[in-house]
């Protein structure tokens, strides 16, 4: 499904607010065009982005700075420290504090964790939360209750959470996910709903959410975004990015 929209606000600086765009963004460890990924992250102008299955191995902090300068952006914690999620940023957003999580893990399974953080964007504050959930379904689940504790325990009233739940809107982990915060594509769809996979989409597993009083003002995948070429969507990883535009109000 593509929603109708005119366009995504660009990133700016309110008396009251701040607009920050927010890419969430499963790159396959890097194992695919490392030039078309890096082009498709430029043009969503992100001033976050929420990395899933970043390099975790071999001298994985030279990768991830490789993609940083890539894409215009620095880096901002996780990685093999997270098991595979990761946060980068444009200096517009000024990291506070970060700090990575590992989770518990099932015998057998892989290892999981969150790559998290507190950002001020002009004065707005917003916690950052990047995930990438089990494949097995009552993992799954507690990851999302542990996901929802974790967003709680930064500390602060508004965040956003990115990331590939595994699971699609009617699975129980997404629903228990969507119902404690807001679902960004099913708030304001624009572009595309579909992320996985990018030769043929026909599934929602990646998505981003926020918490109450974060407006959204578009989220979606960006085909058709002015210098989003599909040829690059298709060679940059095995999964589509979901990109939002915020609107954050400015802290007390």
């Amino acid at each position: 499904m593509v929603a109708e929209h005119t366009g995504l606000p660009a990133s700016g600086t309110e008396e009251d607010a701040a607009v920050v765009r927010v890419l969430s963004y499963n790159i396959r460890s890097m194992r695919d065009d490392r030039a078309a990924l890096a082009r498709v992250i430029r043009a969503c102008a992100p001033d976050l982005v929420l990395i899933q299955e970043a390099p975790r191995f071999f001298r994985w902090r030279k990768a991830a700075e490789r993609l940083a300068r890539a894409a215009g952006l620095h880096y901002v914690t996780g990685g093999a420290t997270t098991a595979g999620p990761m946060i980068l940023s444009t200096l517009r957003a000024h990291a506070e504090r970060a700090d990575d999580v590992l989770l518990p893990r099932t015998p057998g399974l892989h290892q999981r964790g969150f790559a998290t953080a507190v950002v001020r964007v002009g004065r707005a504050r917003l916690g950052v939360l990047s995930c990438h959930l089990s494949l097995a379904d009552r993992e799954r689940y507690e990851q999302a209750g542990l996901l929802l504790e974790h967003v709680a325990a930064l500390g602060v009233p508004h965040a956003v959470v990115g990331g590939d739940l595994n699971d699609r809107p009617e699975g129980r982990s997404f629903r228990r996910v969507a119902g404690a915060l807001t679902d960004c594509w099913a708030a304001e769809p624009w572009g595309g709903e579909f992320t996985s996979t990018p030769q043929e989409p026909r599934q929602r597993i990646d998505a981003l959410f926020t918490t109450d009083g974060v407006e959204v003002l578009g989220c979606g995948v960006p085909l058709g975004l002015p210098g989003v070429r599909d040829a690059d969507l298709r060679a940059a990883s095995d999964h589509l990015p979901v990109l939002a535009a915020l609107r954050v109000p400015a802290a007390d």
